[in-house]
């Protein structure tokens, strides 16, 4: 029964004279109390409602005076509740958040959206046949408790949260430990990945360095060696001091794979596609091979994205996403992603996160999940350009080779669309001289020369010069990174004016 209903005339206007209207001249008719005490208590949405109404203020006021006197009345002996009365009510709240189920996130668990009391009366519930597609899970997914229901996701900017108690803790005490806000995001990464946990630090690098503590003193790593640079970075300089061995191979090979995993390997590194080079690796049979010398598949998605690629059905342990690429997609932010299997891997992982004090601040988690709504309108318009762009640049006749796993030509094109559902909008092309591709990089109008890929805007490097100048000249030379190869990261722009921009450039380079 609701606490209170709306005069004949509603609450705004001016109060009409009615004969349901109360003896006392009450400003709002046909006010109403719960029959029992627990009723009332567990109205709570109607005081949410009222409290953000245009006339909440009053409406709330009139709610707790009717509270107070409906304690005074009905409480046994009719008095103020004693102190006893007051601990057992606690007791009962804290028994009742201890038997909730476990939460996906690291915070204490909480009440799921789908557990939570709707005054609306039954929420409709999607069918168990059919999963709702990414496109839907984006932008409808959202599992914030605000008592305001915001539909969109609130920012909780805070560094501490009250307890309620000397000896008692609430869902959250201190941001580094979780956040509400880190919280939502969390739960909708899980869920895109199909993961048991996911967890958010402050860039791909943090992630990624939370995994090699995974490891300890003696073990050993197998990395792809066509890699990110920041990634093969982490490896070849920080790694070996943590007294943990790294062996690099070709990922795409899958019997130098096979040859160099040992008794020793713990963790298998892979990206597919490759940065920059965008070579293939089987996840599928590398996973295989890991689980078999019982190490873990630790694979980079941040090239494809979760709606075109998912590595955790792949057989694959930990998939790691740059945030600041697709995910939030308008390069505004920094962060880093990774989704487990696991109930084992994620505590490790929780309480590293915890420790080393990596996880994402609540703004950047909040500017996240702006952006990711409109992921899958992002890559699906950017793929559409990459292809058109890569086909392009294959029939140009300054370009020597293009990287892409979109086209008819590439060698690991049957295998790339048996483990994702596209190539992408990120691809890379020779022209044989590094003259010509200088001048592409900076001739082009609408392609912006900077680091990183997956934002709205198009971006031009040239890897061996920027993302990748950290490794050195003759070990860049032996994996066939050549100087001459220009990555491009492909926008939302139209793709006709792209074209012209590239072939405008490749027309007027040197010869």
């Amino acid at each position: 029964m609701p606490l209170c209903s709306r005069s004949a005339s509603g609450f705004p206007g001016p109060r009409r004279s009615s004969s349901r209207s109360t003896a006392s001249g009450s400003k709002f008719s046909s006010f109403r109390v719960a029959v029992s005490w627990s009723q009332v208590c567990v109205d709570l949405n109607a005081r949410r409602r009222a409290k953000v109404s245009k006339y909440g203020d009053r409406v709330l006021e009139t709610i707790e005076l009717t509270l107070e006197e409906f304690k005074r009345t009905n409480r046994s002996g009719g008095g103020a509740d004693s102190g006893e009365a007051a601990k057992r009510r606690r007791a009962r709240r804290v028994s009742a958040r201890a038997a909730l189920p476990a939460a996906t996130t690291t915070s204490s668990p909480r009440l799921s959206p789908s557990q939570r009391r709707d005054p609306r009366g039954p929420a409709r519930t999607q069918s168990k046949e059919k999963d709702p597609s990414i496109s839907t899970i984006l932008t409808g997914f959202d599992n914030s408790f605000d008592p305001y229901d915001a539909l969109s996701t609130p920012l909780y900017q805070t560094a501490t949260f009250k307890q309620p108690s000397a000896t008692e803790n609430g869902p959250y005490d201190y941001t580094r430990s979780g956040n509400p806000t880190r919280d939502v995001l969390e739960s909708l990464l899980a869920k895109l990945e199909k993961a048991d946990r996911a967890f958010c630090f402050t860039s791909g690098m943090a992630a990624l360095a939370a995994v090699t503590h995974l490891l300890e003193a003696g073990q050993e790593i197998v990395a792809g060696d066509d890699i990110y640079g920041g990634s093969d970075r982490l490896l070849s300089k920080v790694v070996p001091k943590q007294g943990i061995a790294v062996r690099r191979v070709n990922t795409s090979d899958l019997a130098e794979v096979s040859s160099a995993i040992g008794p020793r390997t713990r963790l298998v590194w892979l990206e597919s596609p490759t940065n920059p080079r965008l070579q293939i690796s089987d996840i599928r049979r590398i996973s295989e091979l890991a689980h078999a010398h019982d190490a873990i598949v630790l694979v980079d998605n941040s090239i494809m994205s979760p709606v075109l690629s998912r590595p955790l059905e792949l057989g694959a342990d930990i998939v790691m996403h740059s945030a600041t690429k697709f995910l939030s997609g308008h390069s505004d932010l920094m962060a880093g992603i990774l989704a487990v299997k696991g109930e084992r891997l994620a505590k490790d992982l929780a309480f590293l996160q915890n420790a080393e004090g990596s996880g994402l601040a609540p703004f950047d988690c909040w500017l996240c999940l702006r952006g990711i709504k409109t992921m899958a309108l992002r890559v699906e318009r950017q793929q559409e350009n990459a292809q058109k762009i890569a086909e392009f640049l294959a029939s140009h006749p300054r370009v020597k080779r293009v990287n892409y796993a979109g086209l008819p030509g590439h060698p690991g094109r049957s295998l790339h669309y048996s483990q994702a559902k596209g190539a992408g909008s990120v691809l890379s092309f020779l022209t044989g001289s590094l003259a010509l591709s200088k001048h592409i990089v900076e001739t082009t109008k609408y392609f912006s020369i900077t680091v990183s890929f997956g934002s709205v805007k198009s971006l031009i490097s040239l890897p061996c010069f920027m993302s990748h100048a950290s490794i050195p000249a003759a070990v860049r030379a032996a994996r066939g990174l050549t100087e001459d190869l220009i990555r491009i990261s492909v926008g939302i722009e139209d793709v006709e004016d792209l074209i012209e921009d590239l072939d405008s450039a490749l027309r007027s380079g040197p010869v």
